[in-house]
């Protein structure tokens, strides 16, 4: 278990509101950690705006400048590792990592997915799901590796699709179950309870055989 705070680098490419969830969570000591970074590969990214405002040092990584995936991500390494991260966090960061960055920070690299993973791997999802007539949504935390969105789940929350549910009031319903998420996952990495082994995600060193143990109805 860990017994000083963790540092934790997070991620983003948008409005930051998993970022932010975070953040809070540190400051209320509810994540025995401190994100010591966020950075951002789109200069208008909101979460730079909250980044500052909760005063935490934001940094931009414009990933125009680079030709190719693999130089932007060898650069996004250097910067990620001057802060020693122990953990990495993929808060809305729109960008597929190249297998060098996946496996450098393989076993303290996790994301977000707004669905029930393995469903709906990719973009668009609260739209997929209503043209599939699902009955649930949710959102999956899990560790990343190099198969897009298909890294061992740590944790899920769903909810019930109403009758007179829209992409836009999904997308409210999801962020905010994913603003209670997002922080407990962290926590538990935090305490030493998370961790992966042999693609294979563990909670207090025993597999997580099922993202069902951990799915709120």
């Amino acid at each position: 278990m860990y017994g000083s705070k963790i540092n934790i680098v997070i991620l983003i490419s948008g409005n930051g509101s998993n970022m932010q969830s975070i953040v809070d969570a540190c400051q209320t000591k509810k994540i025995n950690g401190e994100v010591a970074a966020v950075i951002s590969n789109r200069p208008n990214a909101h979460g730079l705006t909250r980044a500052l405002k909760a005063r935490v040092p934001g940094y931009l990584l414009d990933h125009t400048g680079y030709d190719t995936r693999e130089s932007y991500d060898r650069s996004l390494i250097q910067l990620i590792d001057r802060f020693s991260p122990d953990l990495v966090v993929l808060a809305g960061f729109m960008r597929i990592l190249s297998p060098g960055f996946v496996n450098h920070y393989a076993g303290r690299l996790i994301n977000i997915h707004p669905s029930l993973l393995p469903k709906y791997t990719g973009l668009h999802t609260h739209r997929r799901v209503l043209e599939s007539g699902d009955t649930f949504h949710g959102s999956s935390v899990h560790f990343v590796t190099e198969e897009l969105d298909g890294g061992p789940i740590i944790a899920q929350r769903k909810l019930k699709i109403e009758p007179e549910d829209t992409e836009d009031t999904l997308t409210d319903k999801i962020k905010a179950l994913e603003h209670q998420l997002y922080p407990e996952v962290v926590g538990w990495f935090s305490q030493g309870r998370l961790s992966m082994r042999d693609n294979q995600a563990l909670m207090d060193g025993q597999p997580i055989l099922s993202a069902a143990m951990a799915v709120t109805p």
